[in-house]
């Protein structure tokens, strides 16, 4: 961050006031992070994000009145420019694949490192995804072989260019824009232009949505996204 930058703005989203707590003191050691709210419920988390406007909201999934996901979606829709992190304790959770599905930028566990949830956040703030790998992999399988998943579908890719194809396929793989650049031998802002091709195309607001369909479509399979 830039030392004339301003912080990035932090509401915190959690039923349980030491999680909260916890998080607050990790983020407020750094400089670059302002906590500069804290709620215990998902329609709190509306209604705070809409007085507060914060960069980024940390959203516990599983929470009473309003859960994570569908304060997420409200969100997304009445307030886009608040990027949702959200945060799940057990790594098998079927509510993150909503969350992302509702608009959320990124899912960590809550044992995440310190270190990795200050990153995740400034990562989110910029608009790129921050997705724990362990939880990506054991998410998507666990959503992909549920008896109640939807039957994959290619459809959305016959749109795409072959160029567009393989980016989501490295994208799903975990590859950040740099590897994806080295990977196909071009440059990193072509990288750039095909995902933003590929996103409005199959209807994703991100990379976090475009790995869920990813898997979705068959494109690409639990355990072998490469």
């Amino acid at each position: 961050m830039s030392v004339d930058a301003p912080p990035v703005t932090v509401l915190l989203a959690d039923d349980q006031p030491l999680v909260r707590r916890g998080l607050a003191l990790i983020l407020r050691s750094d400089p670059g992070i302002e906590v500069i709210g804290e709620v215990d419920d998902g329609a709190q988390a509306v209604e705070a994000a809409h007085r507060l406007r914060p960069n980024v909201i940390l959203m516990d999934i599983r929470m009473p009145v309003l859960d994570g996901v569908q304060a997420t979606a409200r969100l997304t829709e009445e307030l886009p420019e608040c990027r949702v992190l959200a945060l799940s304790t057990f790594d098998m959770d079927e509510y993150v694949v909503g969350a992302l599905r509702a608009g959320a930028i990124g899912f960590l566990p809550k044992d995440v490192l310190p270190e990795d949830l200050i990153a995740a956040v400034h990562t989110v703030h910029l608009g790129e995804a921050a997705v724990a790998p362990r939880l990506l992999t054991r998410l998507i399988e666990s959503f992909v072989k549920a008896p109640s998943a939807p039957q994959p579908s290619a459809t959305g890719l016959r749109d795409l260019t072959p160029r567009e194809v393989e980016v989501l396929r490295l994208i799903a793989a975990g590859l950040d824009n740099a590897e994806i650049a080295q990977t196909m031998s071009i440059g990193v802002q072509t990288v750039k232009n095909h995902a933003t091709g590929l996103f409005a195309k199959l209807g994703v607001r991100d990379r976090a949505q475009a790995v869920v369909f990813a898997y979705e479509s068959g494109l690409v399979q639990a355990g072998r996204a490469t």
